[in-house]
């Protein structure tokens, strides 16, 4: 069985596509209200929970949703 390949990781850039309220509470995620839907961002760290997935982005402080992204383009 081989290896399952993350969704997101470190260099990958992905759009905002907004979110609700229960998407920023679930694992205590950052609010996410200074983000711009539809813009561009670059993820600077990831960081795996058993139950969901936070991202950081360059630039941003805090620790936001990963379904709150879309994956545009995949690093190496």
């Amino acid at each position: 069985m081989g290896k399952i390949k993350p969704k997101f990781q470190k260099g990958d850039k992905v759009r905002f596509t907004g979110s609700t309220k229960e998407q920023t509470r679930w694992g205590n995620c950052s609010d996410p209200s200074k983000l711009k839907e539809g813009k561009t961002y670059v993820i600077s760290e990831v960081h795996f929970h058993s139950w969901h997935t936070k991202i950081e982005l360059e630039g941003r402080e805090g620790y936001y949703n990963s379904v709150c992204f879309e994956l545009l383009e995949k690093t190496l």
